[in-house]
């Protein structure tokens, strides 16, 4: 039967990649309808091999648009039909490329709804369905749910960053690399200014070196700082990076629990048995 059909099951990744840099190279001497039509006879020969089809699509699509060929409908069609082939693939990676092929398609028609269907092969846990559609609304002229949309994303990068500088320390002070921990922590600082995230998050992150080294200078510094800084620890709300999202508001019995629990944290002998005989920790802790 394939002999008959003259069609091959599927090609391996060096295979695939030889065609692929074959129609590189074709579109440097010949015209586009010359690569096209020979694109189409290759996937004919290989039409259950996913991976190639998705690729052609694109070195198709993306030569339309360059060289700003006639008739670009009838092959934006057919890559539009390669795409949508593509989304029935078992294979994630290859779905998930078909559909932001799509999505980046529909959006340069300015068929934003049409982009839109194509979000929803994206893991609602993928920060790029919230990207995109973040710049589709922007599109559309919807400004507010733009906004947002990135301010949802600029605080979940926040926090997704500082517990990444957080893991990468941790590793450090394993390798006894204090150097490495020290530079780590002071990134952990400039993170939490650059995304306004206020005085609290920006010292905070240092008391547990500051602790580990006995420094008790640089400790109660941290703590008294901590402490002033609870007041505000909700300031970033009012930053202008976050202005069109909704926050709960923080009470002031909120406030009062968490300075209590940080002067219970910082009077734990077993963590700060070094500064027992230190005037000023005893005064800041109530001993």
């Amino acid at each position: 039967m394939e002999t008959l059909l003259s069609f091959q099951e599927d090609l391996t990744d060096q295979e695939i990649h030889e065609i692929i840099y074959k129609a590189d190279q074709k579109f440097k001497t010949e015209s586009y309808e010359e690569v096209f039509q020979w694109a189409k006879k290759i996937l004919e020969q290989y039409p259950n091999c996913q991976q190639l089809m998705l690729d052609l699509a694109v070195i198709l699509d993306a030569q339309c648009m360059i060289q700003k060929v006639l008739n670009e409908a009838e092959y934006e069609e057919y890559c539009c039909s390669l795409y949508i082939r593509s989304l029935d693939s078992s294979d994630e990676s290859i779905r998930m490329r078909a559909a932001d092929s799509l999505v980046g398609f529909y959006m340069r028609k300015k068929e934003y709804e049409k982009a839109e269907k194509y979000l929803e092969y994206f893991s609602p846990q993928n920060p790029e369905k919230k990207r995109k559609q973040a710049q589709i609304y922007a599109e559309m002229g919807k400004t507010e749910d733009a906004y947002k949309a990135y301010e949802e994303l600029l605080l979940t990068d926040y926090q997704r960053i500082s517990m990444e500088l957080y893991g990468m320390y941790m590793i450090a002070l394993k390798e006894e690399d204090k150097s490495k921990a020290q530079k780590l922590i002071e990134k952990q600082k400039e993170l939490a200014y650059c995304f306004e995230m206020g005085k609290y998050y920006e010292i905070s992150n240092g008391l547990e070196f500051a602790t580990m080294e006995k420094d008790s200078e640089k400790v109660i510094q941290i703590m008294e700082e901590m402490l002033s800084s609870v007041d505000h620890i909700g300031d970033f709300r009012k930053s202008q990076l976050y202005e069109h999202m909704d926050f709960k508001e923080i009470d002031g019995e909120f406030i009062e629990d968490l300075k209590e629990n940080l002067k219970k944290c910082f009077g734990d002998e077993e963590t700060y048995g070094f500064l027992k005989n230190n005037k000023k920790w005893k005064q800041l802790v109530g001993k």
